[in-house]
Order: structure tokens, then C-alpha cells, then sequence
């Protein structure tokens, strides 16, 4: 059985996250931890976690897994304590800064952190698919990222189109500058070396991301899309699984879908 710390439990990947650990059958769900108000006092009820808790010093372990979907702030936090206890890290906070990356690094040094802006393993595909048709198309095709998510998503554009949009300026060689995000106005003609990204935010789209790559009287479409959030809770877990027998080091999906 994989000990398993959740934080970040009372938001929507935490409980899709929860659910999908409960119905796993290798995972010990040992304590789950958010800032938001806590469940009444009393025995926890059937199939509930022993402990709901806003202090995360309190539980992590060494040995632990402890899976992430919080702010950036708490991210920080938990990485460094997940590095000083010993406890494998499972990350999925979006919006990080590089100073935030920088800190998931330097746990990475101590214990193995894994982390994805998206976990679905489809995406995980999306981005080989993605690797393997820009390498096999000439340069002067044209690359443009569309993503469309819920209403309140808090970030924008997502980290999966950044970590897309990152994989396309590396396949061209293209530094950070060559992103546009969004077009207003005349802008005049579309310069070749130019990675477009385009965020689109309404009702309850749990994750639509597509890739259009188009050339001269033809295009193509790589495209993903999620319809509930049990398909990233699933990516979560594996990469739970993964960690949990892992050496210290930064790893990806792309990882766990090597084995």
C-alpha cells in the first residue's frame, strides 16, 4: 500500500483525486489537507480519511507520497518539507513562476518530484504527437495553440498550452519572444517564426487543448480533450505509483508513460 497525503483536498482535482484513491485499492488515503473550513468534529465516517487537517507540517512523513493541486505558495511549502521529510512529491499547482520551479528543483536534488501541468495521459500523447509532426514537417509550417477551460479557472493561458507552446519553440528553435498570445487590431501579416497561443474561458470545459499546424493548402489538427477530471486523477495516481518506487530527481509524465 502507497501512503498517501493529499493536498489541496477540498478543491475539485483534490476530490477527484480523493475518489479515484479510494477506489484504487493500492493506496493508504492517510490525511487529507486544505486551508478550506474543516468537516464537523467526530470518528470519520466509512471510507473517509483518518485525518482532515490545514497544517501539513503535522503529517507528512517520510515515505509518504504527497500529491499537490493547491496555490503557488503552498506549493513552495510542500515541496521544501516533502525534500527535509523525505516524501515523494506528486505536483499539479498551476501558474508557477520560475522562482516556484526553481524550488520544485532543488526538492528534486532529495527526494523525487514529479511534476505535470496536466495529468491526463492523453496529454502526455499529445505532446509525442506533437514532437514527432513538427520534426517530420518543413520549418514554414505555421503553429497555432487553442485552449478553452471552465470559467473559473484562475490562470491564463493554461500551463498545458505553455508546456505545448514550449515543445513547438524548441522543435524550431524559436526563443521565448516568438509567442504571441492573441491578435488585435492590424497586425500586419503572420511572420513565420511565430508560435500563436489563444485562451478561451466559459461555462464548465473541464480541458480542450488543439494544435493546429498548417501549411500551404493543407493543415493539421492534434487535439485533446477532457471530459471529466477523473482522467487526470488518474494520471495523478500513476504518477503517485511511479514516484513511490523512484530515486531523487525531476520527472515528467512522459516518465511514467516509459515505465
Amino acid at each position: 500500500m502507497i501512503s498517501l497525503v493529499l493536498v489541496g483536498a477540498a478543491g475539485r482535482m483534490g476530490r477527484a483525486v480523493e475518489e479515484a484513491a479510494r477506489a484504487a485499492g493500492d493506496f493508504e488515503l492517510r490525511a487529507l489537507v486544505d486551508r478550506a473550513p474543516l468537516p464537523p468534529a467526530g470518528p470519520p465516517a466509512p471510507g473517509r480519511a483518518a485525518l482532515w487537517t490545514d497544517d501539513a507540517r503535522a503529517v507528512i512523513r517520510g515515505r509518504d507520497v504527497v500529491i499537490e493541486f493547491s496555490s503557488p505558495e503552498s506549493c513552495r511549502g510542500i515541496a521544501a518539507l516533502c525534500a527535509e521529510r523525505g516524501a515523494s512529491l506528486v505536483s499539479g499547482t498551476s501558474g508557477l513562476s520560475a522562482e516556484d520551479e526553481n524550488v520544485l528543483r532543488a526538492a528534486a536534488r532529495k527526494v523525487p518530484v514529479l511534476r505535470a501541468s496536466n495529468f491526463s495521459l492523453g496529454v502526455a500523447a499529445l505532446h509525442r504527437a506533437l514532437e514527432s509532426a513538427l520534426k517530420a514537417l518543413p520549418r514554414g509550417w505555421d503553429v497555432e495553440i487553442i485552449e478553452r477551460h471552465h470559467r473559473k479557472k484562475a490562470d491564463s493561458p493554461s500551463g498545458t498550452a505553455l508546456s505545448l507552446a514550449s515543445l513547438a519553440l524548441a522543435a524550431r528553435g524559436l526563443p521565448a519572444g516568438a509567442l504571441r498570445h492573441g491578435r488585435e487590431g492590424r497586425v500586419g501579416e503572420r511572420p513565420t517564426d511565430e508560435i500563436g497561443v489563444h485562451a478561451v474561458r466559459g461555462g464548465s470545459w473541464v480541458g480542450d487543448h488543439a494544435v493546429l499546424i498548417a501549411g500551404e493548402g493543407e493543415w493539421i489538427e492534434l487535439r485533446h480533450v477532457a471530459q471529466d477530471r477523473g482522467a487526470f486523477a488518474a494520471g495523478a495516481l500513476a504518477a503517485a505509483r511511479f514516484v513511490a518506487r523512484a530515486g531523487p530527481g525531476l520527472y515528467t509524465l512522459s516518465d511514467v508513460l516509459r515505465g
